[in-house]
């Protein structure tokens, strides 16, 4: 694909929803959906039950193919499982994911600017244009994942979107180093954190603005950048035009949309979008329970280690007396993928599965698995990828935002 340049105003026009299938999809986005996932018990006494995906209508956004619809105002748009047959997900068929309703869906890169100030010696307003002729263009193929990617897989349920496994994509990121633009301004001695927000807002003042922040260490690390370009196409407005923050590794949360302001401060940034909102059980794999919730926690941040399945799909009919390539992808912080496994016996036994040429350290990486069904029946297959440093898949998992899923990923299907 050849690169362009989106000029001037670029405005969008949204599909209209009516009344009362919108309040239907909000009712589905507060928890209404969810199914029961994978215990302990099921793993150990008996084939483990898997859910099927929750249902929601699938609808065409401007420069986007059907997704399927969460919510519209503001737009939450989850890729499909067809989505998945990419190693490079198409910019048409990426997740959509905002926080605060009011979207920018006009922006003109004659006027917008990236304004860099607080404890910096040289305040910046930065064009596109200028990000583009003033630093040293960089590129990275990186997973973004919603934070609360699978939610609707957590048994109890949890509030918030019911998100199946399609928060996710993986892109071609093209843009300069967050450092670069920091070396620029010259951050002053003392400096803690880099603030950033960008251009949606909220409808009512009292809402808070979504804002989050970075420790001035991760933000000076070479892989995090402000990305122009996304598969070597200006940004999709639904996915962040003109401009937005990419932290590789890191769940999308921090991978700011419409990117306007970042702020040097010399104090831990207390925003509620870190101090209250977006925060883990401080654990290796996120747990808590519903009657032991976590008295110590810390803002999400770095990706657990988990697999996706993609092949076969959920109650899928596979003809007995076959070979059957049971394919998936599996993703981490930016470690490197070591193997992943399927079991087809409750995890009793495990087999490795085949490894497709890595792309990246934080791309997701495919794998495959000719599976040869020992007779026709009812089965849950099993998938459990882990990383060159030992990290791996939990058989249980839960905490109450249904965030940083790192549960061993199930999949049922019959063999006839």
């Amino acid at each position: 694909m050849g690169r362009g340049k989106r000029a001037g105003s670029q405005k969008m026009n949204f599909p209209s929803i009516p009344r009362r299938q919108f309040l239907g999809l909000m009712s589905a986005a507060s928890g209404a959906m969810l199914l029961p996932g994978v215990s302990r018990a099921d793993v150990d006494a008996a084939p483990p039950p898997t859910t099927a995906p929750a249902s929601f209508p699938l609808v065409k956004f401007p420069e986007k193919s059907e997704l399927m619809m969460l919510s519209d105002r503001p737009p939450n748009l989850e890729m499909p499982l067809s989505g998945f047959a990419h190693d490079i997900t198409p910019n048409e068929s990426f997740f959509v994911r905002w926080h605060l309703s009011v979207i920018p869906t006009s922006v003109d890169l004659k006027t917008h600017r990236l304004n860099v100030s607080g404890e910096v010696e040289t305040e910046l307003s930065l064009s596109v244009e200028d990000l583009r002729t003033q630093f040293e263009p960089v590129s990275v193929i990186a997973v973004n994942q919603c934070s609360g990617n699978s939610r609707s897989l957590y048994s109890p349920r949890v509030m918030g979107g019911q998100w199946n496994n399609g928060a996710i994509g993986n892109a071609k990121w093209t843009g300069v180093r967050l450092k670069d633009v920091l070396a620029k301004a010259k951050i002053k001695a003392g400096a803690v954190e880099v603030v950033y927000k960008g251009l949606d807002a909220a409808p009512i003042a009292t809402v808070p603005p979504f804002e989050k922040s970075l420790p001035i260490a991760k933000a000076q690390d070479a892989d995090v950048m402000i990305a122009y370009e996304m598969n070597d196409q200006p940004m999709p407005m639904l996915n962040g035009f003109p401009i937005r923050m990419i932290v590789p590794g890191w769940y999308a949360t921090y991978w700011m949309k419409a990117l306007s302001s970042i702020r040097v401060v010399s104090k831990p940034f207390t925003g509620f979008w870190m101090a209250k909102a977006y925060r883990i059980p401080k654990n290796p794999d996120c747990q808590e329970t519903p009657t032991n919730l976590a008295k110590d926690t810390v803002p999400i941040n770095a990706m657990t280690v988990r697999s996706l399945f993609f092949k076969p799909a959920p109650n899928e009919r596979i003809a007995a007396n076959s070979t059957y390539e049971v394919q998936g992808l599996a993703i981490d912080s930016g470690k490197g993928i070591k193997k992943v496994e399927v079991s087809d016996d409750a995890g009793k036994t495990w087999t490795e599965a085949k490894l497709d040429k890595e792309l990246g350290p934080f791309s997701w990486r495919r794998w495959r698995f000719l599976w040869q069904p020992p007779k026709a029946g009812e089965y849950a297959l099993m998938a459990r990828a882990t990383n060159v440093i030992g990290q791996t898949q939990t058989v249980t998992q839960w905490n109450h935002s249904g965030y940083a899923r790192n549960q061993i990923e199930v999949v049922r299907v019959t063999v006839a």
